[in-house]
This record gives structure tokens, C-alpha cells and sequence, in this order.
């Protein structure tokens, strides 16, 4: 694999990307695009959400949106991909983070750091991990294995949220239902 690491990547992938998703916000089909070229870029996505190329904050929110559309999940890592290049990126935990959760008919529906809108479901699941300070780890799946980290707020209204079944504490949510942890 080629090492990019100069402003030139950076600005390449954008160009493509914001070409690639074309003038609505819909999703570019990332998981259909099978590009020649192959590397890795300095890019860094932390715990918490931020992006960071060759050591420096991404501070362009909108930059950091159209990226987080081209991202793809493939068994050997993270990418960002374009009809043109696949670029791999390191993610130190999960590549969005759930900001905020609202309760519905449908479920519950949860809003990313990048404006993703996903309801939590058989194809959006919940699941929660213990973290190695024995803290709980929940996530929900964005899509096609790219998943949020859910915030502490956040999972905190979950917990108000859930039910009792069976010594398990859980939620519904779009004709799922999905544990959290142990009832007290």
C-alpha cells in the first residue's frame, strides 16, 4: 500500500467525494466502488468523534461530513473510498458517536456528530460491551458495520427508557428488542 501523507490527498479525496455524493445528501454507493488505487492516509478518527489529519483537528465541519459518507467498512480495516481510491484511516473506537436519542412509534431513533439519522432495529442494532475499566461500551450500528459510540448522556436516557424481562434490562425499537445490562 502507497503512504499519502501531504495536503494534496487530502484535498483529492474530498474533490471526489463531494463529486461522488453529488448535490443532496444522500449516500454515495461506497460499497459497490472497487478502485485500482489503494493506500492509507493520515487520518485519525478518536473516541470522541474527531478527525484528525497528520496530527491537526479536521475543523471544517462540512468537510468532516462529506467524509464521514464515504466511509466503508472491509474486513481488513476502515476506509475512505471513492469511485477513484480506497484510502485506509484508523478509527481508535467507533467512527461516529450517538449525540442524542429520540423515543417514537417507530423506536428509537438516534442522531450522530454527523447528522446521521438511524432508528435502532433489526438492521440498525443496539449492542452494549464492557469496557476495560468495567464501564458499559453501547453502540448502534449506522450502516454496514460502521457503528456509534453512544454517549453517556445518551445512554443514560436509554436506561430510563428500558424494561425488565427475564433479569435482563432492555429496549425496543423497531421490531427488535435489545439488552443493555442486568435489572436490578
Amino acid at each position: 500500500m502507497a503512504d499519502i501523507r501531504d495536503q494534496k490527498a487530502l484535498d483529492r479525496v474530498a474533490e471526489a467525494a463531494g463529486g461522488a455524493q453529488g448535490a443532496k445528501r444522500g449516500l454515495p454507493p461506497v460499497h459497490l466502488w472497487n478502485p485500482a488505487h489503494s493506500g492509507e492516509i493520515d487520518i485519525v478518527i478518536r473516541k470522541d468523534g474527531s478527525w484528525v489529519h497528520e496530527g491537526g483537528v479536521i475543523g471544517r465541519e462540512a468537510l468532516v461530513r462529506l467524509f464521514s459518507t464515504i466511509l466503508r467498512k472491509d474486513p481488513d480495516g476502515t476506509y475512505l473510498v471513492t469511485p477513484a481510491e480506497r484510502l485506509k484511516i484508523s478509527v481508535e473506537d467507533a467512527p461516529f458517536v450517538a449525540v442524542r436519542v429520540d423515543a417514537g412509534d417507530g423506536g428509537l431513533t438516534f442522531t450522530t456528530n454527523v447528522g446521521d439519522e438511524v432508528t435502532a432495529g433489526p438492521e440498525h442494532p443496539i449492542r452494549v460491551e464492557t469496557g476495560a475499566d468495567g464501564e458499559p461500551r453501547p453502540y448502534v450500528e449506522v450502516r454496514r458495520g460502521l457503528e456509534a459510540l453512544i454517549t453517556r448522556a445518551v445512554f443514560y436516557e436509554l436506561v430510563e427508557l428500558a424494561e425488565a424481562r427475564d433479569g435482563v434490562l432492555g429496549l425496543n425499537s423497531g421490531g427488535g428488542w435489545f439488552p443493555i445490562g442486568a435489572a436490578a
